[in-house]
């Protein structure tokens, strides 16, 4: 039949996350519809539009979709899931919010959170906070997924789709949109910036942070941190990166004074290279880092900014 992606997006911009589930979802099923649902949106149906792949966005372009709220999502899916053999989601937030539901009420298994994509059927994810990967193969039926980007590369652009517009469905009532506060930040976002730094507890305060701060200025890097890095009130929680944290699989991760518990690991572990500063030796972040420095971290980072400025960065 086909398989359908829901889009990730703040209702301006189009998420990375989309393409690379749109990556996903070729894998499993021909042709890729895309589903953009939010207002004032139609700029993120053209960018979808875009993607190499695609054949035809789904544009739900209405307040009722503006925050993406998991039970006006529901309804709107629902009402063009018999189309597809297929459902895929990025394991975002939001993605873990609404697809559940759908999954739910079409009474079928979610599954979730895939790395590979080994046939039609048959899907690769992580378990024990990524310590193993599990295959599993779905049962027949419509399958409903969500995807850890992460284990997969973002669609190229070049497409052309056509951009079909969709009716609203009715409002669920059951839920709404109070308030929200953003961190605002110069720095790219972390789940897809080239440069992740993350700090933990080892920086011993907030104050401490200003040290990360100073080398992410330098190399345009986003600035994360461990659980405990948060849990002690260092920085806030959007900065945490781990298994119940964000997801990140940059070019370059640098952790600073992490120990690597295996949750943190479990957010991080796919980085393209690991390089770590600890002054503990037996510290299990060294065992997947591919650059370790076993040093005071008040001292190492200091002469890492001062290398950086003699570089011109």
């Amino acid at each position: 039949m086909a398989a359908l992606v829901i889009a990730e997006h703040n209702n301006q911009t189009l998420n990375e996350q989309t393409a690379k589930t749109v990556t996903a979802a070729a894998l499993v099923s021909t042709p890729v519809h895309v589903l953009v649902a939010g207002e004032n949106c139609k700029a993120v149906a053209e960018a979808a539009a875009k993607i190499a792949g695609v054949e035809k966005v789904l544009l739900a372009d209405n307040a009722l979709y503006a925050r993406m709220l998991a039970e006006n999502m529901e309804t709107l899916i629902l009402s063009v899931a018999e189309k597809y053999d297929a459902i895929l989601a990025p394991a975002s937030t939001s993605g873990k919010n609404y697809l559940p539901r759908v999954a739910a009420k079409l009474d079928v298994p979610q599954i979730s959170e895939i790395l590979k994509v080994v046939s039609a059927d048959t899907f690769e994810r992580p378990i024990y906070a990524g310590n193993a990967i599990q295959t599993v193969q779905s049962p027949a039926g419509k399958k409903i997924i969500t995807v850890r980007t992460t284990g997969f590369k973002a669609a190229a652009e070049g497409g052309s789709a056509v951009i079909e517009n969709l009716a609203a469905t009715a409002d669920a009532g059951l839920s709404k949109f109070d308030s929200e506060a953003l961190s605002k930040s110069e720095r790219p976002e972390l789940t897809s910036a080239k440069i992740v730094i993350s700090g933990g507890r080892g920086l011993g305060s907030a104050e401490n942070f200003k040290l990360i701060d100073k080398i992410a200025d330098r190399l345009h890097a986003a600035v994360g941190a461990s659980r405990a890095a948060v849990d002690a009130g260092y920085v806030p929680n959007d900065y945490q990166v781990g298994q119940t944290g964000k997801i990140v699989a940059p070019n370059l991760y640098l952790a600073v004074g992490i120990s690597g518990a295996i949750q943190h690991l479990a957010g991080m572990k796919d980085s393209k290279v690991i390089a770590a500063i600890n002054k503990d030796e037996e510290s299990p972040i060294f065992q997947v880092a591919d650059f370790g420095l076993a040093a005071d971290l008040f001292q190492a980072l200091p002469e890492l900014d001062q290398e950086l400025a003699k570089r011109g960065y």
